[in-house]
């Protein structure tokens, strides 16, 4: 049904390419365009030049070799800054089917298994191409190779890179191998090298966080919003910070239905008629972003105690 989703026909799986096909994402249903990204437009533009237009308009670098798309590109920067967002937008405007790889879809007890499962993502992205694999945590499957690595662990990285190089070396093959992560020093340097494409995704400077505000409540029922000061108090704040922190506030009208249906009633409201919800205001905003810096300080807090035996 996938497969037909994706005007895949007369293309047949093998059963190892099936358990990768598990994975594979529609891109038109995938809800994210460039527009739901806030803050990384000098990113986004960089990405559209090198990687989506290759891709959409091949005919005009047939001969150029410098001009090819790339084969590998690398996400990286703290979390919850739009890394796997910027992955889904880019295989969306490219028009490539994207495979959400899962490490643990390639593990399989038995001898040889992971490595011809690690083939299929191969052979079922030249079948669908054009095609992009998004790794998620990238470091954590193909993190630099030491003496200590089991041995099944190892051939799967080196099985996945010789099959990267294949793609690498055929000009036609429009596949790519997008990777994310939070620690691009644990990444295997072959790895890297094989991703030429690299772009840090930062935490949002204050009209960043400004415009990520802006997207965020665009749909929603506000009133009396002060973006200037709200970008101040989120200072330090990534994407996903914000979003909670409009969450909290969100939610923090909802508690006060409750809360005075409980004191009215003295039960809760979900059987009582109630109006609707107030506008999210200027102190609701501000609640949130404290429980989120209260939650981050929490975080912080316990990760700094030494542990106890």
């Amino acid at each position: 049904m996938m497969l037909q989703r994706l005007g895949v026909t007369d293309v047949k799986l093998s059963d190892y390419e099936l358990c990768i096909a598990v994975n594979l994402v529609d891109p038109v249903s995938m809800g994210i365009t460039w527009d739901d990204i806030g803050g990384l437009k000098d990113v986004i533009d960089q990405i559209k030049e090198t990687v989506i237009f290759p891709f959409r308009r091949r005919e005009l670098f047939l001969h150029s070799k410098l001009l090819q798309p790339p084969k590998g590109m690398l996400l990286y920067g703290p979390p919850g800054c739009g890394k796997t967002m910027i992955a889904k937008a880019t295989a969306k405007a490219a028009g490539c089917r994207f495979i959400n790889l899962q490490i643990s879809s390639l593990v399989d007890k038995w001898y040889g298994e992971s490595q011809k499962r690690a083939e299929a993502v191969f052979s079922l992205a030249v079948k669908l191409q054009p095609a992009i694999i998004f790794v998620d945590e990238i470091d954590s499957f193909l993190r630099s190779r030491s003496s200590t690595d089991h041995e099944a662990t190892a051939m799967i990285k080196t099985q996945f890179m010789s099959l990267w190089d294949g793609i690498i070396t055929d000009p036609q093959c429009q596949i790519m191998i997008v990777g994310a992560t939070n620690r691009p020093q644990d990444v295997d340097a072959a790895i890297l090298r094989r991703m030429p494409c690299q772009f840090k995704i930062g935490k949002p400077a204050k009209e960043q966080r400004k415009h990520i505000m802006r997207i965020i409540l665009e749909e929603e029922q506000v009133a009396d919003i002060d973006l200037n000061k709200l970008g101040d108090l989120t200072d330090g704040f990534s994407g996903s910070d914000i979003k909670e922190g409009c969450r909290q506030a969100a939610l923090y009208r909802v508690h006060e239905v409750l809360e005075a249906h409980r004191n009215l009633h003295g039960v809760d409201a979900f059987e009582i008629p109630t109006s609707n919800l107030r506008d999210m205001n200027m102190s609701d905003l501000e609640y949130g972003i404290h429980q989120v810096k209260d939650s981050k300080e929490l975080m912080a807090g316990s990760l700094s105690y030494p542990l106890l035996d």
